[in-house]
């Protein structure tokens, strides 16, 4: 992910003179499409080591946020979470290994995962605002759409493994 933002980062910076200088369609609509994706990598990375320098994968995991609501166990059956988790990535691996981390660790590794994710959701919106000064509505709406859904898909995941953590966690206490 950050040898993409490097990437991203190095061909944004040749497209936007490009542009500047030549006013062509085309070279708009390449620099907006690199740039906007950029700012989705760049953001990614920013908001999760803001938030790992803050947590340090030490939430709280009783806290109500996190706590399983009434309905989420029945809607993660509806949307077949079971079947599909194993398909998604993970940026940092070794935080969920149990051989290396407790359970407890991995729980708060899965709070601050969570809260990520939501930052994001919400940071992933932004792109909309420059609709009035760049145009590009269908593209802007639509990578922004995509890219929340994307990481509502890791909520999803955060929220539901965690709850079957918390119950080894009981059940561990419970037997010391």
């Amino acid at each position: 992910m950050i040898f993409t933002t490097c990437v991203l980062l190095a061909v944004f910076a040749i497209c936007l003179p490009v542009f500047l200088i030549t006013k062509n369609d085309i070279a708009l609509t390449v620099t907006i499409t690199v740039g906007v994706t950029l700012y989705h990598f760049a953001m990614r990375l920013a908001v999760g080591y803001i938030i790992n320098a803050i947590m340090k994968n030490k939430a709280n995991y009783k806290n109500a946020w996190f706590c399983e609501k009434r309905l989420e166990s029945k809607l993660y059956k509806l949307l077949g979470v079971r079947e599909w988790k194993k398909y998604l990535p993970t940026y940092s691996p070794d935080t969920f290994e149990v051989g290396r981390n407790t359970v407890k660790q991995i729980i708060g590794a899965t709070c601050q995962a969570e809260i990520v994710h939501e930052i994001i959701i919400v940071f992933s919106a932004l792109p909309i605002i420059l609709i009035p000064f760049l145009g590009g509505a269908a593209a802007l709406i639509i990578t922004s759409v995509l890219a929340m859904l994307f990481d509502l898909s890791f909520v999803i995941l955060q929220r539901y493994n965690r709850p079957r953590l918390v119950r080894i966690t009981e059940r561990l206490n419970k037997s010391n």
